[in-house]
């Protein structure tokens, strides 16, 4: 089976192309951007041997699983087109809910049981771009931009899933669709994947439907509400996951009830929240 674009895609104008192999699905889409393409082009692989995480870690996208770029431009400003993230994860979610048998996946957070564990929250967004699958990491999200010289943004929205394996050397727990006992593969993932971020796409509205994309997101984050600690800068905030702001900023609300709204950091929660050191 070849990668392809949903109808709905398609209809939208939407583009796709593939690679046997490739270095980088981000680097590639945000080449094609230098090079001029207008955008709503897909760049997508079942293997990626130079693929990045955030903070420039490493993201291995070994035969079989799936390595998926969106490229997308426009003229509004970096900051609305950083939530395009928040996106991202809402859609493959939802491509997750619709290739996957209902109730397969219980939740559980780092050792700590989330909300109930229901047909409708076994797929779980950690802030601010991981998809969780039985408390462990299932896809990896990284969005990076840069802005052209005719003054448009361009995002090249890397999506990283593990289908049939997860790497073994990470400090977390990870898992792959194959381990959950899902019988699918990347081409049908990523077919429902590009389906479903055109009515993500349409709610996002460039931005200005952000306080939707937000509802939808706290629905499905992994930890509201619980114990968390984030390390930002050599420094741990500890606290309760109180929400994301209009921003998408994770906010903690301390013990003496202040709150600390973060950018950037790296969230633990559960157990390993309450630990002396991270």
């Amino acid at each position: 089976m070849a990668f392809a674009l949903s109808p709905l895609a398609k209809r939208a104008g939407y583009r796709v192309e593939s690679f046997e192999t490739i270095g980088s699905t981000n680097a590639e889409a945000l080449q094609r951007a230098g090079d001029g393409d207008p955008g709503q082009l897909w760049i997508v692989s079942k293997k990626q041997e130079s693929g990045r995480g955030r903070r420039g870690r490493a993201w291995a996208t070994p035969e079989g699983n799936l390595a998926a770029t969106l490229l997308a431009t426009g003229r509004y400003e970096l900051s609305r087109a950083a939530t395009l993230g928040f996106v991202a994860g809402l859609s493959l979610s939802d491509a997750l809910d619709a290739v996957m048998p209902a109730g397969s996946i219980a939740i559980a957070i780092d050792g700590a049981v989330g909300r109930a564990a229901s047909a409708r929250a076994r797929i779980e967004l950690k802030w601010p771009n991981d998809v969780l699958a039985d408390g462990a990491k299932l896809a990896g999200i990284l969005l990076e931009s840069t802005v052209l010289p005719d003054g448009r943004f361009a995002a090249a929205i890397g999506i990283g899933v593990n289908v049939v394996s997860r790497p073994d050397d990470l400090p977390y727990p990870a898992t792959s669709l194959r381990e959950l006992g899902a019988k699918i593969d990347a081409e049908s993932l990523f077919l429902a994947l590009s389906d479903a971020w055109i009515a993500n796409a349409a709610d996002w509205d460039e931005g200005r439907g952000i306080a939707a994309i937000r509802g939808r997101w706290l629905d499905r984050a992994a930890g509201l509400g619980g114990e968390v600690a984030v390390k930002v800068d050599g420094a741990v905030v500890r606290g309760v996951f109180e929400t994301i702001d209009e921003d998408c900023r994770f906010v903690i609300r301390g013990r003496d009830g202040s709150l600390t709204r973060i950018s950037a950091g790296d969230v633990h929660f559960g157990a390993v929240a309450s630990a002396a050191a991270l």
